[in-house]
């Protein structure tokens, strides 16, 4: 595998040749190939990568528990990068600028859910890296409409896994239903918790930790945790939210028994464990809400990284050279990736 010797009009990217296991003694399920640099279609931009942030999605994909969309599809829905071509009918976007690509990556526009602000549910929806593909790569293609305008300041990796561990923290949180000044318990501290947290500490509220990782359990102190425990372990109070970013079914029940009367539990994956039986009294009596999130919409990524700009948050990066791809994917599965895994492109 020779991820350097690109010719003029080509470019380099990762694949899902094989869904399975990663970090193992095989091949990987990712595969090198080469391609032509793509050229945009009418309303697409044609982005150059600069950074392409590693999500758990991406590992879901990889190994298996998200059936593949595409053959033999590149991944990655954390893009920051430089438009270098537009199609036709693209407006807002020119040669150079700064644009993010995410998880969304389009929609129908007329069903009863994108009329009514609720596109993130359209049943056409279709998502980068996994209807399209992505940013492990060079280069990608992107509907202009749900591409996002980025500041020129911030360090790509820093801006990368804003566009989804950010935008879909951000619906999780306004999903949670979070009192103002109230107490938010996490389940799982990796790139997107990271960063949840400290929006909602920047808003007033307090935040109590539940992680299995040492690492993870110091950095949400670092950050301004009031308590950081194991997975299991009691809360210190009643918890007025929560939510869970570990896709571990078994923590629901967990994370329920937790939340004070009335309050609500935001269930932020993709993918998700089975869940236990959940006993009525114990779990869900008294007014306590199990909600799930969905993808997101354009309105919560630009709400998000506006109120990004105004608070910004701390990002905890581990940098790999894209060619690193696999590795990133698999020190992800195995809990070595302390914040977030962003690839950059040699």
């Amino acid at each position: 595998m020779d991820t350097t010797r690109l010719v003029a009009g080509e470019t380099g990217a990762w694949v899902v040749a094989q869904p399975g296991p990663v970090g193992g003694a095989g091949p990987g399920p990712l595969e090198w190939e080469r391609r032509p640099v793509p050229e945009p279609g009418p309303g697409e931009v044609l982005v150059e990568v600069e950074a392409c942030g590693v999500c758990r999605t991406d590992l879901h994909l990889a190994e298996g528990d998200l059936s593949p969309r595409v053959a033999r599809c590149t991944p990655g829905h954390e893009v920051v990068g430089r438009v270098r071509a537009v199609g036709s009918a693209v407006g807002g976007f020119a040669t150079g600028d700064r644009a993010g690509i995410a998880w969304l990556a389009r929609t129908c526009g007329s069903c009863a859910y994108c009329r009514s602000g609720r596109e993130n549910l359209c049943p056409r929806s279709r998502y980068t890296g996994w209807d399209r593909h992505g940013g492990y790569a060079g280069h990608l293609t992107a509907d202009a409409r749900f591409a996002y305008h980025l500041p020129e300041g911030p360090p790509a990796e820093e801006l990368a896994p804003l566009l989804c561990a950010g935008i879909i923290g951000y619906r999780a949180l306004e999903r949670a239903d979070l009192p103002p000044g109230g107490l938010l318990g996490i389940y799982g501290f990796g790139a997107s918790a990271h960063l949840t947290a400290q929006i909602a500490l920047a808003r007033g509220s307090r935040v109590a930790v539940f992680t299995r990782g040492a690492a993870a359990r110091q950095l949400a102190l670092d950050l301004g945790a009031a308590f950081a425990g194991d997975s299991y372990d009691p809360a210190p109070e009643p918890l007025d939210a929560a939510i869970l970013f570990a896709p571990a079914g078994e923590l629901v029940p967990v994370a329920l028994t937790a939340l004070d009367r009335g309050a609500t539990l935001a269930v932020a994956g993709i993918h998700l464990s089975d869940i236990p039986p959940l006993d009525y009294q114990r779990h869900l009596f008294q007014e306590r809400t199990l909600r799930s999130v969905t993808a997101n919409t354009r309105d919560d990524g630009r709400a998000f990284l506006a109120e990004a700009a105004r608070t910004r948050p701390v990002v905890h990066v581990n940098r790999y050279p894209l060619r690193q791809a696999g590795t990133a994917l698999a020190d992800l599965a195995a809990d070595r990736v302390t914040g977030v895994a962003v690839l950059l492109p040699q």
